[in-house]
Order: C-alpha cells, then sequence, then structure tokens
C-alpha cells in the first residue's frame, strides 16, 4: 500500500510541472539505413521489463503476434514490435515489455531496453503524420540545442487495433444507449494526440447525439476554450452557454491531461465546467492520481456504452 502512495506521489509531482518519464527503447535498424532509432513508451503504461521468456506460437495467430508468454501465471500475447514499424533488429528480440493498456495486458518484443528520462511535455512536440498513423509524437531530449536527440513516441492504440482488430467495439446508438442531452448550443470539448482514438472518440460521442469539437493536444483545447470564452462574451453570454464538457485524454504532447484539467479547475471562468477524463492508463494508482487533479470523473478507454454512461452522470450533477 505505501509503494502505491508512493507512487501516486511521485506522480502528483511530475504532473504538477507538467512533466512525465518516458521509457526509451531500440528496435534494430531502420529501414534503408544502418541507424539504431530511439522509440518510447510512457512508463506509467509499463508493467515490467523482462529478458525474453519462452513463446509458444499460437495457431492461427494474428499477423505480428509471435505467440503466447506464461508472465506470472497469465497468459500474455507477444508483438513483434520491431516487425511492425519495418525495423531490422540484428542483436535479436531480447527484450520483452510488458504493458497495461485500456485494460488489456500485452507484451512487446524489442531489441534493447535504453533508459528512462524524465521530460517535459512542452518538449514533446505532435507528429503531425510524421512516422504514418504509428507515431502520435516526437520527444526531444536535449531540449531546444541543436542536434538534439528525437525519440518517436509510438500510438500504442493504433497499433494495438492495427493487430487485434477483432477485438474492437463496434460503436453505434444502440451500443452507447440513451441519447446524451446537452443543454441547447452547447458542446463536448474533446482533447486526444491519437488518430485512433479522436476517431473512436468522434464515433461514440456521435453515437450518443452529443455535439462536440474535437482538439490534438491539451494545449490547443486550452486555446480553443479561452477563444470560445471571448467570443461567448461579445454575446452577453459565458462560456457555460457553449461548453458543456471537457473531455480530455491524459498524454498528449506540449501540455498532458492532468495540466489541462487543473488549468481549467484552477481558473474562475471554467471552473464549473465539468472535466471528464478518458485514458488508456488503467488501474488503481492512476485512477487515485486523476482524482487528486481535480476532474469530475475518470473512465477507462474505450468502451463507447461506459464513456455515455459517465458524461450522462456527470452532466447530472
Amino acid at each position: 500500500m505505501s509503494t502505491a502512495l508512493n507512487d501516486v506521489h511521485e506522480r502528483t509531482n511530475l504532473t504538477a510541472n507538467n512533466k512525465f518519464e518516458l521509457m526509451l527503447f531500440r528496435l534494430g535498424e531502420a529501414p534503408g539505413t544502418d541507424r539504431r532509432e530511439l522509440f518510447g513508451i510512457n512508463v506509467f503504461k509499463v508493467r515490467e521489463i523482462m529478458v525474453m521468456p519462452t513463446i509458444t506460437a499460437m495457431v492461427n495467430a494474428p499477423q505480428h503476434v509471435l505467440g503466447v508468454a506464461n508472465i506470472r501465471g497469465q497468459i500474455i500475447p507477444v508483438i513483434d514490435l520491431p516487425a511492425i514499424v519495418g525495423c531490422t533488429p540484428k542483436r535479436g528480440l531480447t527484450i520483452l515489455m510488458v504493458t497495461e493498456y485500456a485494460r488489456t495486458t500485452q507484451a512487446f518484443a524489442v531489441e534493447e531496453v535504453d533508459e528512462i528520462v524524465r521530460l517535459d511535455w512542452s518538449s514533446v512536440l505532435a507528429a503531425d503524420g510524421n512516422g504514418g498513423d504509428l507515431v502520435t509524437s516526437i520527444a526531444k531530449l536535449d531540449g531546444e540545442k541543436d542536434g538534439t536527440r528525437l525519440v518517436q513516441v509510438l500510438d500504442v492504440e493504433q497499433i494495438l487495433r492495427n493487430v487485434m482488430p477483432a477485438a474492437q467495439e463496434e460503436i453505434t446508438p444502440q451500443s452507447v444507449g440513451d441519447a446524451v442531452v446537452l443543454p441547447k448550443g452547447t458542446i463536448v470539448l474533446a482533447a486526444d494526440d491519437s488518430p485512433v482514438a479522436r476517431m473512436m472518440i468522434e464515433q461514440g460521442l456521435g453515437a450518443m447525439g452529443a455535439a462536440y469539437e474535437m482538439t490534438k493536444t491539451g494545449q490547443e483545447a486550452w486555446d480553443r476554450l479561452q477563444a470560445i470564452d471571448t467570443a461567448a462574451r461579445t454575446e452577453g453570454l459565458t462560456v457555460q452557454d457553449k461548453v458543456a464538457l471537457v473531455l480530455t485524454d491524459l498524454e498528449m504532447p506540449v501540455m498532458d491531461g492532468f495540466t489541462l484539467t487543473r488549468n481549467i479547475k484552477s481558473d474562475q471562468r471554467f471552473k464549473s465546467i465539468p472535466v471528464v477524463i478518458h485514458s488508456s492508463l488503467t488501474g488503481t494508482a492512476n485512477e487515485a492520481h486523476v482524482s487528486s487533479v481535480g476532474a469530475d470523473a475518470y473512465v477507462a478507454k474505450f468502451v463507447a456504452s461506459e464513456l455515455a454512461t459517465t458524461i450522462r452522470q456527470v452532466l447530472k450533477r
């Protein structure tokens, strides 16, 4: 229990300053080069790192799924991450990263784990299509100096959807239940840096019958909220007449969801607007951490019916 509380305390200290920790790893030589580029994943998602165990190949496994491993009594699918991004692991697949992500546990085979670095989210920029749909952002390890080392932060949501598409929920008005009724003239302002997550959120909100506006980062959502407030005042209205609820991811470049939530709840103009955090960072410690920054609710990605239920409950308050 004390360890869990310490983890929450440590994470609170980090996010109070818009910081996070990134696990760096290598997948082998990049296509057409002999360079071994750095990739990254948020440490919060990593359950453990281990030497590659015995993997049992499964009949009719999806492409890029090497098989399953028995890890502490749990049967976990093992995904060939270098093959997905097109790298060639000259040193072999020697390390297994076990992750907990959006209610699921899976393991990624990698060539080498490098180190853990602590970064400010302002040092992480949206990839804007560089890296296709597999990279959400680019982290600058050495700040703004010329020649800074760059890390590609992978879009695990997109990777899992590509590898195991059959596991995805069909989103329809029937699957989400009763329509979400927003106050007249208002919208849900949503923020998520993952293209596949934005698509699913848009489908979910559309199936709920909720008007929305989508942004890609916490900074973009914060800027948009302030712009909406300014526009509302020119009409003799308040921002609450325009925005019914803010729905935000946690991990986003430039400004994360923790900082966005804290900004909203500490500003007299916006503090009455409900904030729902919608994240793949699941687990008791993460949920406790979410409540510590003032969010009105937390819902794990991605079950549209649960998202709809949470939004309805928050609006009724």
